[in-house]
């Protein structure tokens, strides 16, 4: 029998890599994003520390891309996947709605909801496989990484908030199809700034308690991953101590 695996979508420097280091404690782990340079090292980090990893480089807007990156991780790990993050955003467009061209528009939605579709669509039957399974520990979970702009679209951001809020409807949907088959799934809304290396620059005179950490969405993650069947929490928002909301 296969070892239960966990597969993070949108790996970068910062959340990305956050989850996947806290995976990779207990799961071998795929990890994907559209660049290489996103998770090499970050794969060879793991395994040189004892876990599992793999990366593989993928496009979550595309059909084909998608469909052959989890062809990829079922011939390497199996069929029973124990958790799936879509942690994967579209380009940030902060541009009047009377600038921006219709490029700019579907990118968001592209990424953050078309590709959350196809995401989910490859992951629910290897969620499935493993929540089916006696031996398993927890619960299938699919996760998927939202923001601010998931609840409420300020001014120029009508790009990026239009994908990130149709990705929080389809989790809905899913979450009330699959709960009942015993797959968690859930969405958070990371509200605030993450301490990553891209935003250090021009966070750099604000107190640590003003930025999220990403670890921290990582260890937030994992807690939802971990609860039983009987105590599903299918949204949470993410915030700093001293973030005005």
């Amino acid at each position: 029998m296969s070892a239960p695996f966990a597969i993070i979508a949108g790996v970068g420097p910062g959340t990305g890599a956050s989850l996947a280091r806290k995976f990779a404690l207990t799961y071998p782990v795929a990890l994907l994003a559209r660049n290489p340079e996103n998770y090499s090292t970050l794969v060879e980090e793991i395994n040189k520390s004892g876990g599992t990893a793999i990366g593989i480089s993928t496009d979550v807007s595309s059909a084909s891309s998608i469909t052959a990156a989890v062809s990829e991780i079922k011939e390497k790990y199996g069929d029973k996947c124990a958790a799936a993050v879509f942690n994967a955003s579209g380009p940030f467009a902060r541009k009047s709605v009377l600038e921006l061209t219709e490029k700019e528009f579907t990118g968001g939605y592209e990424v953050s909801c078309k590709g959350a579709f196809l995401f989910s669509q490859q992951t629910l039957p290897l969620l499935l496989a493993h929540t089916e399974d006696p031996g398993a520990k927890y619960p299938g979970t699919l996760l998927f990484t939202g923001a601010t702009a998931s609840v409420k679209s300020n001014a120029l951001m009508s790009a990026f908030s239009t994908g990130k809020y149709a990705m929080r409807a389809l989790s809905q949907s899913i979450a009330r199809e699959f709960a009942p088959k015993g797959v968690h799934v859930a969405h958070a809304i990371i509200d605030g700034v993450i301490d990553i290396p891209r935003t250090k620059e021009w966070m750099k005179d604000m107190p640590a308690e003003a930025k999220i950490s990403s670890d921290a969405i990582a260890e937030a993650y994992w807690n939802l991953h971990t609860q039983s069947n009987r105590c599903f929490t299918n949204e949470i928002d993410i915030r700093p101590m001293l973030e005005k909301w």
